[in-house]
């Protein structure tokens, strides 16, 4: 949810090392660089403190509220040490921007959270949530204040910004909790969608994305973005530029889209996707509204296992059956199908004579009898087959549960979560769209 900044994340790249540079990036060229992984937690690097030419009066006006050139030269300072994005002349402008943007959004948030009598954010919830955050990365909230202090940050700035963030954090989780509850049939939806995509292609993606609308044009966008690639194949951590510069709803989750599937992703992005290998960095990829870098994290071939549930009706017939005998048969369990669930097949079955039921359990599918594995594959979840020919006699199949297996396999928790947390960002989002239209913003 917009740009709530990550104390761990923050702590780790104030301690990161630049990695090794790799070449200067080509222009034509999908990939970039290769990404040092090791950049996220690597050991520390002194940073030149930049020189901000900006005055200390106002600059901008939020409905009510003041931003001055002191606001927004602290919140520079933070975007620069938390992402090791070194200043330069060509970047400091988009830097100045995004702190500009930033400051923007935290004043209408702390406006919104004001107006609930109820919502209040202590001293003490703020303390909890530093020292929480300098545990996560082996420190304590002390050194933590020492290391903003050392980058030319005051305490109270990173404060102020934490408490905003928790207030917001509770108002859209307490406002559209209801809203953002994920129904059953979603739920089975999207595991049908994952069983689906598993022998495709998959992709582990990171992504930024810079909105054109929020720069100031698509050429501005393809310039900040080319910056922010340089920036990153010599050692800026990807995961911390893209909480603090994209714009995509993952940016809250340091750019992390997750696994994508072959088919299910932009044309433009899935061209560059596939040329790129693992553990590299593209370059700038225009699209409408503004501009993609990608990071390839992993990639898997999607063959994942595919585990069924299904039981059976059947009538046992040797191979030397006669086709009168398989014709009787087949007629016996046709007039019986319809009438079949996965709850009463078995009982069904065990309440007739010539009958045999039997539970077959979870399997693989590719383990299953031939003449099973269709069914298993296309069967509508809860459906009953018809007749099925094996040595063995005549069966009818019911499919009662279908999930992808192996470890990466997502389990109906996971999906939900998933699902959740998508609705409730882009509640958030239109949330914080509709604040920043009702406002009057003036920048001097």
């Amino acid at each position: 949810m917009g740009l709530r900044v990550s104390t761990a994340v923050f702590v780790a790249a104030m301690l990161a090392t630049p990695a090794l540079a790799q070449n200067a990036p080509t222009q034509g060229q999908t990939a970039a660089g290769a990404l040092n992984p090791g950049a996220e937690s690597a050991p520390p690097a002194p940073t030149a403190e930049p020189q901000f030419q900006l005055a200390d009066g106002i600059v901008a006006t939020v409905n009510d509220a003041i931003i001055t050139g002191f606001d927004v030269r602290q919140r520079m300072l933070m975007l620069i040490a938390m992402t090791q994005v070194q200043p330069t002349q060509e970047n400091l402008p988009a830097i100045q921007q995004q702190a500009l943007n930033a400051l923007v959004d935290e004043r209408l948030r702390a406006a919104e959270i004001a107006r609930f009598d109820s919502l209040v954010i202590s001293d003490e919830d703020v303390d909890r949530e530093l020292a929480d955050m300098a545990q996560q990365v082996g420190t304590t909230a002390e050194n933590y204040i020492e290391y903003l202090s050392e980058a030319g940050i005051r305490p109270s700035t990173l404060r102020e910004q934490m408490r905003v963030d928790i207030g917001w954090r509770e108002l859209v989780g307490g406002r559209f909790a209801s809203r953002a509850r994920v129904g059953q049939a979603q739920i089975d939806q999207a595991l049908r969608q994952a069983n689906e995509a598993a022998s495709k292609p998959q992709y582990l993606v990171g992504e930024i994305f810079i909105e054109a609308a929020r720069v100031g044009g698509q050429q501005a966008a393809m310039t900040g973005a080319q910056q922010l690639v340089n920036q990153m194949v010599q050692g800026a951590p990807f995961q911390a530029v893209a909480r603090q510069f994209s714009s995509a709803p993952s940016a809250a989750q340091g750019g992390d889209a997750g696994w994508l599937v072959q088919g299910t992703i932009n044309p433009q992005l899935q061209t560059a996707i596939e040329a790129l290998e693992v553990g590299q960095l593209s370059n700038p990829i225009p699209v409408e509204g503004g501009v993609y870098i990608i990071y390839l994290r992993d990639k898997r071939t999607g063959l994942a296992t595919n585990l069924v549930s299904l039981k059976q009706v059947m009538i046992e017939l040797p191979e030397t059956a006669t086709e009168a005998e398989v014709e009787a048969a087949s007629a016996r369990l046709t007039a019986l199908q319809p009438q079949l669930t996965c709850d009463t097949i078995l009982t069904r079955a065990r309440s007739e004579s010539g009958l045999l039921g039997t539970d077959l359990g979870e399997a693989d599918v590719q383990n299953l009898a031939p003449q099973f594995q269709q069914i298993a594959r296309s069967g509508e979840i809860g459906s009953v087959s018809g007749p099925v020919r094996t040595p063995l006699g005549l069966h009818l199949i019911a499919v009662c549960g279908r999930r992808i297996g192996g470890p990466e396999a997502p389990t109906r928790q996971e999906i939900e979560f998933r699902l959740r947390s998508a609705n409730l960002s882009m509640l958030a989002r239109r949330y914080m769209r509709d604040l920043r239209a009702d406002a009057l913003i003036e920048t001097k």
